[in-house]
C-alpha cells in the first residue's frame, strides 16, 4: 500500500502549531497540533474527548459553519484534524483561534453528554481541555497562512 500523506511529514521537526496536511480539490485538511509530536506529554482522553465535542459544536455553529466538514482528534492525542471546504487559511486559522478560545473559557455543561447522544458519555474532563488548549491559542495568536506550510517551521529551527 501507498504511505499516506500524514506519514510522509517528518514529525520531528514540527510541534504545536496549525499546518496544511493536505488539499484535495477544495477540500483543505488542517494538522491542530497541540502538543509536540513523540515529545512524551500527550492529551489525556478525557480531556480530548471534550476539546472534541467543544471544538466541533463551536465550529458547525461559527459564521464558518456552512464550510466546516469534519473536526476530530488525531489517533496520536496531540491535536484534531480540521477539514474545511471553500474557506480561506485565514479564516481557518481564525476559526481555530475562536474555538479554543471559546473552550478555554467555557464554564457550561458539555454539549452532547448524554448517553442517548454520546458513545462514551461518561469520559470527560472540561477543565483539563480548558488547560490543553491554551499553547495552542497563545501559538495562534501572530499565526499567518504562511505559517501553514511545514517547511516554514522547518526552516525556523
Amino acid at each position: 500500500m501507498n504511505k499516506i500523506a500524514s506519514f510522509q511529514v517528518d514529525h520531528t521537526k514540527f510541534g504545536v502549531g496549525m499546518y496544511i496536511s493536505r488539499i484535495d480539490g477544495d477540500i483543505v485538511t488542517y494538522d491542530v497540533r497541540m502538543v509536540k509530536p513523540n515529545g512524551g506529554v500527550y492529551i489525556s482522553n478525557p480531556s480530548l474527548h471534550t476539546i472534541e465535542h467543544l471544538f466541533a459544536t463551536f465550529a458547525r455553529n461559527s459564521e464558518f459553519k456552512d464550510n466546516v466538514i469534519y473536526v476530530g482528534p488525531m489517533g496520536c492525542r496531540t491535536g484534531f484534524y480540521l477539514l474545511t471546504r471553500n474557506m480561506n487559511h485565514k479564516d481557518a486559522i481564525k476559526l481555530v483561534k475562536d474555538s479554543y478560545k471559546f473552550i478555554s473559557e467555557y464554564n457550561d455543561e458539555i454539549p452532547g453528554l448524554s448517553e442517548i447522544e454520546c458513545g462514551n458519555y461518561l469520559e470527560h474532563d472540561l477543565e483539563s481541555a480548558k488547560k490543553d488548549v491554551l499553547p495552542l491559542l497563545e501559538k495562534l495568536e501572530n499565526y499567518t497562512p504562511d505559517m501553514l506550510d511545514y517547511s516554514w517551521h522547518f526552516e525556523k529551527k
